[in-house]
């Protein structure tokens, strides 16, 4: 057993948050933000405390080190989405520069926070290079995919290379296609979740053809997400540890086929949180630390 940063399934044992009232703030915020940030409706600011709270109570039952991002005014609702800003290597965290505007300073002030705790910086990207967290996800320990999307384009791929390659690490670019276009959040971990060594969860008709090849080459099972439970984010789902999965309560078909690949299956309701925003349990949770 080791502790490594290059894990999307190992057993949590740190990982970073942004609480609801750190993001969406109050009612008002809601009602300022939501229709720019192309949310799929209005969260409900008090219902979403309710289920940002049995979030939470599911990521600390794991008993995974917690620590929060705080607030800060120049941030928008978004940043509740904290993978976003960041990815977590073992040789210190790489700064992400954000795709979409209005997330801009994300990554600076996750920065501030990381600096305060102690956590090495590797580096950062750096504009016109951009690159998001969600579009980033490990294979293995020295495998790294990246999606090529309207929020990560090849300048941020290419420093992203400069930082990793030397140090070992194979970086895969994943070119996923123009689906909603440029105001719609669609990220690499939109279509992927690794919830095992050889499992992960996939939705195949957005997926590139040599990329799902190349999981299966890695000894990858597909749990297939069906067409009804994509945008109720039935493809977003966290590994707590090895096939023990955290999802968005509402696609029983991906659940059930989870749980005959042997995963353990634990929901939340995420209709505020999660579905409005397009931001599933991957996006809401900055993992450091796992197990494997």
């Amino acid at each position: 057993m080791k502790l490594t940063c290059h894990s999307e399934y190992g057993t949590l044992k740190s990982v970073y948050l942004r609480k609801i009232e750190s993001a969406f703030v109050n009612d008002e915020t809601i009602s300022e933000q939501w229709e720019e940030l192309n949310y799929l409706a209005k969260p409900d600011f008090n219902s979403g405390i309710k289920e940002y709270a049995d979030f939470q109570e599911r990521i600390e039952s794991t008993g995974a080190d917690i620590k929060y991002f705080d607030h800060e005014k120049s941030l928008s609702m978004d940043s509740i989405y904290c993978r976003d800003a960041s990815i977590a290597t073992d040789f210190g965290i790489i700064l992400c520069s954000m795709g979409k505007d209005a997330r801009t300073n994300e990554p600076k002030i996750a920065e501030k926070v990381y600096q305060q705790n102690g956590e090495k910086v590797l580096g950062l990207i750096q504009y016109p290079g951009t690159l998001e967290g969600g579009d980033v996800a490990w294979l293995d320990d020295k495998t790294l995919a990246v999606g090529r999307t309207y929020r990560t384009n090849d300048s941020g791929i290419e420093q992203l290379r400069s930082l990793l390659e030397p140090r070992g690490v194979t970086v895969i670019q994943v070119d996923l296609p123009h689906y909603k276009g440029q105001s719609d959040v669609f990220h690499l971990m939109s279509i992927l979740s690794p919830v095992d060594k050889d499992l992960a969860v996939v939705y195949s008709p957005l997926m590139p053809i040599p990329f799902r090849e190349l999981l299966l080459d890695f000894g990858f099972s597909l749990v297939e997400v069906p067409d009804g439970e994509f945008e109720s984010m039935g493809c977003n789902v966290l590994a707590l540890s090895p096939r023990n999965c955290l999802m968005v309560e509402g696609n029983p078909i991906t659940k059930t086929r989870l749980k005959e690949a042997g995963a353990t299956v634990h929901e939340y309701y995420g209709k505020e949180i999660s579905v409005k925003g397009g931001g599933g349990p991957t996006c809401l949770t900055r993992p450091i630390l796992r197990e494997i």
